[in-house]
Order: C-alpha cells, then structure tokens, then sequence
C-alpha cells in the first residue's frame, strides 16, 4: 500500500532551459564562486558548458539583469553586481521555480498594472503610444511565424508601466524581466500546447483592448482590458496546471 501511495505521487515539473542555467549561475554568485567584478562565461563558453543554444543563453543574461545580479557591458561582457541585502525585501525572479510561484505574481501583476494602465492612458504621450504599438505589431509578427513572442510580449506591457509616468511601475516591471509572461511557463511545464492557436489569437485581441482603450485615453476602459487580459492568463494557467497534476497522478 505505501509503495502504491509513493508510485501515485506526482512527478516533479522539469525546468526550462532558461530556468536551468538560471539557477546554475545564481548558485555560483550567491555561494561566492563568482564575486562581485568577475567576469561571466562568454556566450559561446555557456553555451558549450550547459549544452544550450545563444537565444537561451540570452534570455538567461536578461532575466539575471533583470534580478539585478549582473550586468551587461556592450562589447566586453556580463559582470556580477553586488548581492542584494538578505535582510531587505526582495522580489527575485531567478528563484521562480515552480507554477504555483509563477501563479502569484500573476496576481502581484493583476494589482499593479491595471492601475498603470489606467494611468498610462491618462498620461501617455504621443511617441509612447508608437512604441506600443511596435512591441504588438512585433508580437503579432513573431507569432505568425513562431519565433520569440514572450519578449514582445514583456515589451508591451513595459511601454505601458512606462507611459504610467510612475518610475516604481517601471522599475518593477524591468525588475521581474519576461519571466513574468506565461508563455515562457506554458512551455516549460509543457501546458497549453494543444490550443495554441486560439491562445495567441485571444492574446492578440485582448493586448488590442489595451491599446486601443490607452490611445482613445480611456482610463476605465484600459483598466478593465487589463484586468481581463491578467486574470483570464491566471485562469488558464491556473487550469492547464491543474490538468497536468491530474495527468502525472
């Protein structure tokens, strides 16, 4: 009976890639083998070391510049910053290893930005509103031919925490990086692959009620398409998890 019990456990969610190196590095710097100043592994070192590709290796750089624990020198290379203070609070996206942590911050995000942008209409400048709607129109091509979406994605809603006028929006924002765009999760945790279609284009349409209630400064309006764009992505990542746990049962 014990053995039945320990068989019918759920098996581990496997880590991205990205999440993979991630952690490896963070390791390095918090246990001190790599201190403040040192130099990190090249691209084309990490890439042979961890046995990943450039654009991972990218998208691990961005997320560590994001966590504030490096960052990038045009031409030189990645160096580590200093630790952030252990006894402040913290909001580390490089320790987001599991879907329900990835669930909370979906909801730390559906309290901050739909202020922001509800703010962002108000307060959005001409040229603001052309970078978002370069950042949708680059997220609409990027999923027509299936490259890199979450980046445009993360792109939008900081062109958005930006033309809030409110630095702390944006500041957090640049903090949390495109960790904080379900899909990057979906796929890790391997969820959401059968409906993909339909996903992007419910993506699509509601990233379009944003802007389009942020270009009319429209306050309420972009709010609430904010507010519905983050909680239906909460609710269905919420959901697919759920139908994962009881297939790995």
């Amino acid at each position: 009976m014990t053995e039945q019990r320990i068989l019918a456990q759920p098996k581990c969610k496997p880590r991205s890639l990205t999440q993979q190196v991630v952690m490896v590095l963070t390791e390095r710097i918090r246990s001190g083998q790599l201190k403040r100043g040192d130099q990190l592994p090249t691209e084309s070192q990490l890439m042979a070391e961890q046995g990943v590709s450039r654009t991972v290796v990218r998208e691990v750089m961005s997320r560590l510049q994001a966590a504030g624990q490096v960052e990038t020198r045009h031409g030189i290379g990645s160096f580590v910053l200093s630790p952030p203070c252990t006894d402040s609070f913290r909001l580390d996206p490089s320790t987001m290893v599991t879907i329900r942590e990835v669930l909370a911050i979906l909801e730390l995000r559906i309290a901050l930005e739909i202020e922001s942008a509800g703010l962002a209409a108000q307060r959005r400048s001409d040229a603001q509103l052309a970078d978002m709607r370069a950042a949708l129109d680059e997220l609409n091509e990027g999923a027509a031919h299936s490259t890199d979406k979450a980046s445009a994605d993360y792109r939008f809603h900081q062109c958005i925490a930006q033309a809030s006028g409110n630095r702390y929006f944006t500041d957090i924002i640049n903090h949390l990086g495109t960790g904080i765009i379900p899909r990057t999760w979906l796929d890790s945790a391997r969820l959401g692959h059968h409906d993909q279609a339909s996903y992007m284009l419910r993506l699509k349409h509601e990233h379009e009620a944003i802007y389009d209630a942020v270009a009319r400064r429209d306050s309420e309006g972009a709010r609430m398409a904010m507010r519905m764009h983050l909680s239906r992505s909460k609710e269905q990542f919420g959901q697919a998890h759920e139908e994962e746990e009881i297939r790995l049962r």
